[in-house]
Parts: structure tokens; C-alpha cells; sequence
């Protein structure tokens, strides 16, 4: 991967964590403007399932900041785009669909086979 390659995908994971960001202050505006006593109990109940499926989705989202994060640090390393487990080099076609990616598709794929094999059931 060169150097312009490199810059274009710290770029977008820039992009993509900023956006979280952005997202994560406008449910925490919302959240805190929602301050609403309901009456009746199935609007209340509503709202309640509302904020903890907004919630969930904001904890997935920190996770995936510490994901893009831990990309931006392989980037600065010199790390980026290389499989975790094989060394070989993650596509780029890959890395554009999921620049946080790790593993390589082949790699990713054996992962996946091997999970379904030893999953508890």
C-alpha cells in the first residue's frame, strides 16, 4: 500500500469516526430534551424501549470507535492493510467495504468456518 493510499483511508476513517461522534451528541441532545413525563403507560413504555434501543446502538457504536481508532494507530505503525493472522496483504476492495478490517478475506472467511464448527449450540 502506498503513501497516498494510505492517507485516502486515514481520511475516511477520520470522516467515519467524526461522524459517530456527531451522531453520538445529537442522541445525547435528544436523550436529554426527551425529559417528558408520560401519563399513560404505554407511551411511556414506548419511549423507554425507544431510549434503550438508541442506547444499544450508540454502545456498538463506541465499539466500532475503538475499532477505527485501533486502524488509525495500524496506519501510523506502518501496519495497515496487512492480515493480522497470514501477514499477506487485505485487498483493497476489502478495505474500502471495511476499512477497520484485520484480516484478510480468505483469512476472515477460515475464521468464520472455524467458529461455526466450535460454537457452543
Amino acid at each position: 500500500m502506498n503513501e497516498r493510499q494510505r492517507e485516502y483511508f486515514r481520511r475516511k476513517l477520520i470522516r467515519w469516526k467524526n461522524d459517530i461522534l456527531k451522531e453520538a451528541q445529537e442522541t445525547l441532545a435528544t436523550l436529554q430534551s426527551e425529559n417528558e413525563n408520560h401519563p399513560d403507560l404505554a407511551d411511556r413504555a414506548s419511549s423507554e424501549t425507544d431510549r434503550a434501543i438508541e442506547l444499544r446502538a450508540r454502545d456498538r457504536q463506541r465499539k466500532l470507535i475503538a475499532k477505527i481508532d485501533a486502524a488509525l494507530a495500524r496506519i501510523e505503525d506502518g501496519s495497515y492493510g496487512y492480515c493480522e493472522e497470514t501477514g499477506d496483504p487485505i485487498s483493497l476492495k476489502r478495505l474500502e467495504a471495511r476499512p477497520i478490517a484485520t484480516l484478510s478475506l480468505e483469512a476472515q472467511e477460515r475464521h468464520e468456518r472455524n467458529e461455526r464448527v466450535y460454537r457452543d449450540d
